[in-house]
């Protein structure tokens, strides 16, 4: 027996309209087109199509997809095949994620000074990373790095970090 998995479709179609009721005004139409192919992913408002084992001969309706982009069962094979050839092109050398966080006193000051406060964070990350690992006590190695900003947290709260 399968272990039951609820879905992203599932939930949109269950709340989507209550949600739209409520908070539509902040949605933009890209957004609300999303929650609208995604509420009808492989269902048959999108048609479907028959399918047929080549060994048994047994048949079922398949329903088509709705390809929009940020369809996470649509995007799944293509997201993957992403990440096998992105796996590909890395070296085979160790990494470490480090997060460097803002402390909370200084959130408002960053959201008002996004350019000059982001420069500063970035600057501020690179040498602490370049130092500390040119450092005979810790790697005593000039290494590499990639910096991704995150404004917010999981939770949706500003939280600028990097």
């Amino acid at each position: 027996m399968s272990e039951y998995r609820l879905e992203v479709a599932e939930i949109f179609r269950r709340y989507g309209e209550r949600f739209l009721n409520c908070w539509g005004h902040t949605v933009s139409s890209a957004q609300r087109k999303a929650l609208q192919d995604i509420s009808v992913c492989r269902t048959a408002a999108l048609g479907g199509h028959v399918e047929e084992c080549d060994h048994c001969s047994h048949r079922r309706i398949a329903y088509n997809s709705c390809r929009n982009r940020s369809c996470a069962k649509c995007q799944s094979t293509a997201r993957d095949r992403w990440l096998a050839e992105r796996a590909q092109e890395l070296l085979p050398v160790p990494y470490c994620h480090v997060v460097f966080t803002v402390p909370n006193e200084l959130a408002r000051l960053a959201l008002q000074n996004q350019p000059c406060f982001y420069s500063l964070l970035f600057r501020a990350v690179a040498e602490t990373l370049l130092e500390i690992a040119a450092d005979a006590r810790h790697l005593g190695a000039r290494i590499g790095f990639l910096a991704v900003l995150h404004t917010w947290s999981q939770n949706l709260l500003q939280n600028p970090h990097s």
